[in-house]
């Protein structure tokens, strides 16, 4: 059944927006006629509901998109590992109304210490209102962003795998399991870093495998905390990825480097750990009562593509990498934030031409960083000699302003800027939660759509006014006239003539409705 082939594109008000054809890539054949294919039942579907599905799923149904959701796990996952939202997506929560609701359920943490665990204090002055690590359990995240989803609208299946897919000039077929076969207008696969759709689809994920793994767990320990930290800051000394903290009553949190790669068909036991602890400490501390195990390696990897015509990826299917730094959550939550009102815009059929390319023209270049990052913390986190002389020197080097915040704007992901062409620093970048005469930006943004805050109080946004938000505010603390926001809140214009302001509102969000 399965073919990769990229096609025209038919837009939901029946106009034909131009793509690429069968013919144009080698090897792709031509669709079937359509009196052949099922009806479409659909706009999107999404393979994967974890944050990264359910994240886009919501942006999606913010646009009245209609969204399928298909999870191959018939339940959501038991065991309670922590995770830390970093500050962009903690703003982004924010813009989309959702931060109160997930602060309830998690811990604030100073920005410091998480860069290859080097531990420093946060730069004074971080560009946000929201400068702080939320730490917060991955099985309450999921449920919060899925629960979200479900309340705009959208469908969700569990214990239903994608096992097949083929694309046409009008939509993707998508086989389940048990051969059911549904159909849409696009697939998008958050399915994880060994994700099927990905396969399917034949896109190349190039980079290293995993040399070396770690355990990780959350378990009661047998021993006094006054020796537990005096063997862990010991072992520290050579072990920079060993440690051993607090997680709650009674309960630690253990992770433990490993020598090469095991066979991760056989699940990991409470033995395995204390063996681990054993050679790595001279001691299994009387680890007893796990709440969970689990094993991670180092692979890291990132897809050629990030589109083959009306199917795409997003999350750990677009992108693995080691743990280091906290990114992999964030970075996946981050991709379905610039995704979704591009998709949501093509499917809708005001996108101009090029709209849905720019997802992954910016998000690929931030993956390749976030890779990188990570390649440089796993080198620092070595006992070996040259990398601990290059961690000694960068340790120096921290206590430079400058490098800390660098390195923290980085991590946090609010260091971002896409190329949006020449002009002032703030343009690609994202706007602040600034206080403006309404309460706080990000307060008028909870719709997903673009905003024009306009200091001069002369500007319109005229025929896109079903698509843009317009708020005149001569009081908004800005060092600039105007800004015109995209969903995500980055800065698509600034200026204050409206012929320069519609030409990027076209740029953006198409032509102006009659």
């Amino acid at each position: 059944m399965h073919s990769p082939q990229s096609t025209s594109e038919l837009s939901s008000n029946g106009m034909v927006e131009r793509d690429f054809t069968a013919g144009d890539v080698p090897g792709l054949r031509s669709p079937t006629s359509g009196t052949d294919r099922a009806p479409l039942m659909f706009d999107v579907i999404i393979a994967g509901c974890g944050p990264t599905g359910a994240m886009l799923a919501a942006e999606l149904r913010l646009h009245d998109v209609r969204v399928l959701v298909l999870e191959k796990e018939t339940e959501p996952v038991s065991f309670v590992r922590i995770v830390s939202l970093h500050i962009r997506s903690i703003e982004l929560m924010a813009m989309r109304g959702l931060l109160d609701r997930i602060l309830e359920h998690g811990r604030r943490r100073p920005v410091t210490g998480f860069f290859a665990a080097i531990t420093k204090p946060a730069p004074e002055g971080l560009d946000s209102a929201h400068a702080y690590l939320l730490g917060i359990p991955q099985p309450v995240i999921v449920h919060l962003l899925e629960e979200h989803a479900i309340e705009l609208g959208v469908q969700v299946r569990r214990g239903c795998p994608v096992a097949d897919f083929e694309q046409d000039d009008e939509g993707v077929t998508v086989e389940l399991a048990d051969g059911e076969q549904l159909r849409s207008r696009y697939l998008v696969g958050c399915d994880g870093g060994r994700s099927t759709v990905r396969k399917l689809l034949g896109v190349g994920f190039p980079g290293e495998p995993s040399r070396t793994e770690t355990l990780m767990g959350e378990m009661e320990v047998g021993m006094p905390q006054e020796e537990i930290a005096a063997k862990v800051s010991e072992i520290q000394e050579t072990s920079k990825q060993f440690s051993l903290r607090p997680s709650g009553e009674g309960v630690y949190r253990v992770v433990v480097p490993v020598a090469g790669v095991s066979d991760h068909a056989e699940p990991l036991t409470l033995e395995d750990f204390k063996q681990q602890l054993r050679a790595t400490a001279g001691t299994d501390f009387g680890v007893h009562s796990p709440r969970w195990l689990s094993r991670f390696g180092d692979a890291t990897r990132l897809a050629k593509r990030y589109r083959v015509g009306r199917v795409l990826l997003a999350g750990d299917a677009a992108h693995i990498h080691p743990p280091t730094g906290g990114q992999g959550l964030n970075l996946g939550v981050q991709d379905a934030f610039n995704l979704g009102w591009k998709l949501a815009a093509q499917i809708r059929g005001w996108a101009p031409e090029t709209l849905l390319d720019s997802y992954q023209a910016e998000r690929h270049p931030v993956a390749e960083d976030v890779l990188d990052n990570t390649r440089a913390q796993m080198e620092l986190l070595s006992a070996e000699p040259g990398p601990q002389a290059v961690r000694r020197l960068l340790t120096e080097l921290m206590d430079f302003d400058e490098v800390n915040r660098h390195l923290i704007e980085k991590i946090t992901a609010i260091g971002i800027r896409y190329n949006f062409g020449e002009g002032p620093d703030l343009l690609g970048r994202r706007l602040r939660d600034i206080e403006v005469k309404q309460g706080h930006l990000y307060d008028l943004l909870h719709r997903g759509r673009g905003l024009l805050l306009d200091r001069t109080e002369r500007l319109t946004v005229g025929g896109w006014s079903d698509r843009v938000d317009y708020l005149a505010d001569p009081t908004a603390v800005l060092d600039v006239p105007c800004v015109l926001l995209r969903p995500d809140g980055h800065v698509a214009w600034i200026g204050d003539d409206q012929q320069g302001l519609d030409d990027h509102l076209s740029r953006w969000f198409g032509k102006p409705a009659n």
